[in-house]
């Protein structure tokens, strides 16, 4: 039977949608693949970055404020709900990503070691509904964009 870490790992950078975890000062410590195509760094220039690296500096403030109450008091607002935000590519250019976040903790009730985000790109999607939306449209599909929770900050 497969080693359960070496099968993790392998799942980790097989999976499509990009999964990030950063510890609880957050310091990037895990990027798989489908992260470093999304923002365009590769794992060595990630690894050991501040998060800041994918947030645009406009969000900067209430990210640390959310993350720094969810790593003191081990309680995540937008656990486990789809969020759309923007966050920023290597290039410069401004991203739509779905995101769903996770604390990961020592053991079930302990401190917090971090935090752990698996994100898609939405981009594409999320400006179709936008382009949508200010014609007087509305877009049918329950599974859209449309219907996670955005906190994109224009």
């Amino acid at each position: 039977m497969e080693d359960t870490s070496s099968l993790a790992e392998s799942i980790l950078e097989q999976i499509a949608d990009a999964v990030i975890f950063a510890d609880a000062r957050g310091t990037i410590m895990r990027w798989n693949h489908a992260a470093a195509a999304l923002f365009g760094y590769s794992a060595a220039e990630a690894l050991g970055q501040n998060l800041d690296l994918i947030i645009p500096e406009h969000l900067r403030a209430a990210h640390w404020h959310g993350f720094e109450s969810a790593m003191t008091n081990g309680v995540m607002k937008l656990q486990g709900r789809p969020t759309v935000t923007r966050a920023t590519h290597q290039t410069g250019r401004r991203l739509y990503v779905e995101l769903t976040f996770a604390l990961v903790k020592e053991q079930a009730g302990g401190a917090a070691r971090g935090a752990v985000a698996v994100a898609r790109d939405v981009t594409e999607r999320t400006e179709q509904e936008r382009s949508l939306r200010a014609r007087g449209g509305r877009n049918p599909d329950p599974n859209s964009a449309g219907n996670a929770e955005i906190h994109a900050g224009e």
